[in-house]
């Protein structure tokens, strides 16, 4: 296992030894923290192309690359927290990905 993968599991691990939430409510708050961070991802690439008129270019590449980390690692989470191997279930889909065609197929 590499340091990414105990990192993850013990981001996990720590963010549920402070929850008194049952599983199903942690598996919700971890998706709906998912989808701040994916949030997040969104309003830096608006700042970088300067989409937001009010804004302007606000944000960095190394900003956007920042929130995708959040974003990962929030996912990576996720699937921990719900019991599962991060690191299988990500290299077992890495897989299944790499196999498909881009048509579709």
């Amino acid at each position: 296992m590499t340091d990414t993968w105990m990192i993850i599991k013990s981001l996990a691990e720590s963010l549920s030894s402070l929850s008194d939430y049952p599983p199903e409510q942690v598996m919700l708050g971890q998706a709906l923290k998912l989808a701040e961070e994916s949030g997040e991802v969104a309003e830096a690439v608006i700042g970088v192309l300067g989409m937001n008129p009010r804004k302007g270019r606000s944000h960095t590449l190394e900003q956007v690359h920042a929130e995708a980390c959040d974003a990962a690692v929030t996912a990576l989470i996720l699937i921990a927290r719900t019991g599962a191997d991060p690191e299988a279930v990500f290299t077992r889909h890495l897989r299944y990905l790499s196999g498909r065609h881009l048509t579709g197929g």
